[in-house]
This record gives C-alpha cells, structure tokens and sequence, in this order.
C-alpha cells in the first residue's frame, strides 16, 4: 500500500485492493451458494431446514466476525503511521479475542439451538434438518473467527490477492464435500442439508490451516513473527478492539438479523414460500458482494490515508468508492431483469419454487441501490473508526423502520409475504439517508482538524 496523488493513481490503487476482495467475497458466498443450489437439489425440505438454519446462523456469524473485523482499520492506521512495531502485538491480541469468542458462541449454540427451533412452526423434516445443519457448523467456528482475523491482518497490509488464492483454494473444497455429503456420493453417508454444514465446518479448517501458514512463511506477513512473540493478554489491547468491533459487528448484526427475522417469520408460510423466498435471498446475497467488496476497500485506503493525516485523500476515497458502487448496482438490476427466469432455475426444479423465487427477485433489484449507498459509506466510517453512529442508524432504520412496516404490509394488506420485503427495501433506504448524513459530518470535522492529525 502506498500514497497516491492523483485521482487516477487512486483508482488504480482502489482497483488493485478491490478486485481481489471483489473474488474472495465471491468465494466466500460460493461456499453459502453450494449449500443452498445442492440442498435445493436435495428436496424442498432440505433447502428449507438450510434456509432456517442459516437464518440464525448467519447474524450470529458475521456480528461476531464483526467484531474482529475491527483489526483491519485499526492496522490500517499502524500502518499510515508508520509504526509497524505495534502491529504483531495488535494481531495476537485479536487472535486471542477470536478464540474466546469461539468458546462462547459455541457453548451458546449447543445449549439453544434445540429450544429455539421448538419454538418455531415448522415440518418435523425442516426442523432435524435446520438441528443437525446448525450443530455441525458449530464444529468450524474456531477456525472461522480464527481466519476472519488473520484476513483482517493480510488485508489491512494491502495483500488482498493473498487472501484471494486462499478462498479460492477453498473454494472445490467446499463444493466436493457437499457433493459427498448432501448426496452420499462414494460411500459417503447421505446427510442432505446436515451435509451442508458439515461440508462448511471442514472447509473452515482448511481456510484457517492454509492461511496459519501463509501468514507464518510468507513475505510480509512472516516479517511480523507473531508466533515468536509471548504476548499475554492485554486489556488495553482489547479494549481498543471492543471500542471499534462492538459497535460494527451490533451494525452488521442488525443489518443481517432483519433478515434471518424476516425468513424465521414467513415460517407461517408453506415450505415452498419458504425455499423460494431463501432462493432469492440468497441471489441478493451473491450480488451484494459487490457493494460489500467496496466496503472493505474503503475501510483499509481511508483508514491508511486518515491514519497519515492526508484527509483529503481519505475523502477523494470515500466517493470514488461510492460512485462506482452505485454504477454497479445498476448492472445487477439488468442482471435480474434479463435472467430472471435463468437465475430461479439454479435453485430449483420445482416449478411452484421456481414461480415464487421469479416474483422475490424484482424486489431485489431495489435492494442494490440501497446497498450500494449503504456498504460503501459504513467501509469509509470505519477507516475513520467511526463507528457509534452507523450502529444506531442500523438499529433504527432495520429494526423500527423495516421490520415494523413488513409485518403491517404482510398482515394488513394483501401482499403477504411480499410485505415483508417491501419493508425490507424501506429500512435499507432508511439506513443509506442516515449513514450518508453521518459521513457527511464526520468529513466536516475533520476538515476542521490540523492537517497532521
């Protein structure tokens, strides 16, 4: 990484750093597109059991992930500032954060993940399936949250093609081990969507094993020698972490949960309500990628050029960022409009699934211009590690704006559970106002600060 004077040169330099991102996030989402395509080839019950199990798995996952997304600002600035020597305490210190959350959530999900699911309306076949999917994921997240930093670390240095060949790498893994275990290939035991998790927990072992080494050998990552260093458990250090991570993992766990709320809600629907609704979720998911990839670029350059005191810079970042989300948000919306009848056939052969997937997928379209405001405007408050505020616009935009006016437009009008997402684009719209608001003070205050600051 390095500074850049020159519009064109941060274009290049945001391009570099983004296109890498760009491909393991869209990895990363194979690995989730797997379990849900091969599921669905399973049975409806399958897709189902994965769709509900995913629902509570996934605001779980990447609200903790969230927290341990905070190294990447925070080495990012290290490394404006030039004091690299603080960098290899940083990442121990998020690496011991890493496994003590993995304690907890697992203890957590092994003691409530049978009472939560009894407490749903669902088929006996959706209910074992969504059990075992969840309890065989729990067997991964060590190694995941593990990962989840040491990326952070590899990022945050501007090695964003490192982590790319790692996922990628990942990647036939992950889609060999479903095709033994959703569908009992060579010998294998036929698990359906319990495959599915047991695939994803085995590949999270082999993300973190190979990235454990790279990190170890490879130059510049090995330069840091965090594994010859004995560094104890500092409550400064975690402090710090907390202070920045907190507040993004509640934000993104807000942002993720409205919709694992929304999935557990239309449990009063049939199952193929059910599947097509995760179908189309799931495409959204696959397209939001790109937003998100934009995200994690901007928090890594405005972190770098805030961190040097170049705010200017940091600015000129935030928008290029910006711009070239929403351009792309355009794309996608061609995307669904044109292949929309190819896109539910990926997920199903079943022809009622297929009908219903078809209707979800338009309301995704207005998701993207959402998101594409929204993603890249919560990654460039985090490289200025402003964090508090984009947590209460999460809170309130998601969560008393979007849920609230998708339940009255499910129960009240004749939409059903189309409401839902109706309220689901309504708080998502609410969210991009409230963060853009937010950026546009946090870059008038600093604009106010000494230049070196």
């Amino acid at each position: 990484m390095h500074q850049t004077t020159t519009l064109a040169g941060k274009l290049r330099l945001l391009l570099v750093i983004l296109l890498p991102i760009l491909v393991t996030q869209l990895s990363m989402y194979a690995m989730t597109f797997f379990d849900t395509f091969m599921s669905g080839h399973a049975s409806p019950a399958d897709l189902a059991g994965v769709a509900i199990g995913s629902s509570l798995w996934v605001p779980v996952q990447t609200g903790l992930s969230g927290i341990l997304f905070a190294i990447t600002p925070v080495v990012a600035q290290l490394m404006g500032q030039q004091r690299r020597d603080k960098v290899s305490f940083t990442l121990v210190q998020a690496l011991y954060l890493a496994a003590a959350l993995s304690v907890v959530i697992i203890a957590a999900m092994l003691l409530c993940v049978g009472p939560v699911l009894d407490r749903m309306s669902l088929e006996p076949a959706v209910r074992s399936t969504a059990h075992g999917f969840l309890l065989a994921l729990s067997a991964g997240i060590l190694p995941l949250f593990v990962y989840t930093v040491l990326r952070g670390f590899i990022d945050a240095l501007g090695q964003t093609r490192v982590s790319m060949f790692i996922t990628i790498l990942a990647l036939p893994v992950n889609g060999l081990l479903n095709y033994l275990f959703i569908f009992g290939n060579w010998g294998f035991p036929r698990l359906g969507g319990v495959g599915a998790g047991v695939a994803s927990a085995i590949t999270y072992w082999f993300i973190c094993l190979v990235a454990l080494l790279v990190v170890a050998k490879v130059d510049p990552f090995s330069r840091y020698s965090f594994w010859r260093r004995r560094y104890g458990v500092s409550r400064q250090a975690w402090g710090e972490l907390l202070r920045i991570g907190v507040p993004i993992g509640f934000a993104i766990f807000f942002e993720t949960s409205i919709f694992a709320a929304v999935t557990l809600l239309m449990s009063e629907y049939d199952t193929f309500t059910i599947a097509a609704h995760q179908s189309a979720i799931n495409f959204a998911s696959f397209l939001y990628m790109v937003p998100l990839s934009i995200s994690m670029v901007l928090t890594i350059l405005v972190g770098y050029e805030a961190g040097a005191g170049r705010l200017r810079d940091a600015k000129q970042y935030s928008y290029l960022g910006l711009a070239g989300a929403v351009g792309m948000a355009a794309l996608c919306a061609l995307l669904i409009l044109t292949m929309n009848d190819q896109v539910a056939a990926l997920y199903t052969r079943e022809p009622a699934v297929a009908a219903l997937t078809k209707q979800f997928l338009l309301f995704a379209i207005f998701f993207q211009l959402s998101d594409a405001l929204a993603a890249p405007i919560q990654g460039a408050l985090r490289g200025y590690k402003d964090v508090n505020v984009t947590l209460i616009v999460a809170l309130v935009s998601y969560w008393v704006v979007g849920l609230p006016s998708g339940y009255l437009l499910s129960h009240l009008t004749d939409l059903g559970p189309f409401g839902y997402w109706i309220g689901l684009i309504t708080g998502l719209a609410a969210g991009a106002v409230g963060l853009y608001a937010r950026l546009l003070h946090v870059q008038r205050k600093r604009s106010l600060l000494p230049a070196a600051e």
